[in-house]
């Protein structure tokens, strides 16, 4: 019986990491506004080692389409620009001597479709994960000895339920996601 409980939380575990690498994703994909989230991966060459970005500068959004960036060590603003280029963002960082400003450009309808699609993507690679976490859990239940038929479908079924809840929540994501992404 504790087993059938270890398998379900298991399942459980892995289909709640799908979601947060869900949510970290649709931070990532931006929706018209500056966020904080935008660069939250850029990683800065600083002393030789690469770091951070939050870790070498305080990242602020003074308005909808502004991110200030301003390192703690002013020799960083050149390290920190290169490293916004080479992030691919398509961000053009202004120096003003203290520190890093990028501006947002606004979303162009192809652009918002684009990133639409790229959201749609994600859904569905978390749905795939979260089926993947039902299938392992179902192959763990067939493997255990000495448990009756009636238990396993009975754990079955919670497990399926659970994976119904989860690709709910990930396709309610996904239109909050469409909705801030195509909101102009």
């Amino acid at each position: 019986m504790e087993e059938l409980e270890l398998i379900v939380a298991s399942v459980t575990q892995e289909m709640d990491a799908a979601i947060k690498h869900q949510d970290h994703a649709f931070q990532k994909i931006r929706a018209g506004r500056a966020s904080t989230a935008m660069v939250q991966d850029v990683m800065v060459e600083y002393y030789g080692a690469l770091t951070p970005l939050n870790q070498v500068a305080n990242v602020m959004v003074p308005d909808a389409m502004t991110i200030s960036i301003q390192p703690w060590d002013k020799g960083a603003i050149g390290a920190i620009e290169k490293a916004i280029i080479n992030s691919n963002l398509g961000f053009a960082p202004n120096s003003n001597g203290e520190s890093v400003i990028l501006n947002v450009p606004p979303l162009t309808e192809e652009r918002r479709k684009e990133l639409a699609k790229q959201a749609k993507a994600e859904c569905e690679q978390t749905k795939v994960t979260i089926r993947n976490a039902r299938q392992e859990g179902n192959k763990e239940l067939k493997r255990l000895e000495g448990v009756s038929e009636d238990l396993i479908k009975s754990v079955e079924a919670d497990i399926q339920e659970l994976t119904d809840k989860y690709s709910k929540k990930a396709e309610e994501n996904l239109k909050l996601k469409e909705e801030d992404i195509l909101k102009v």
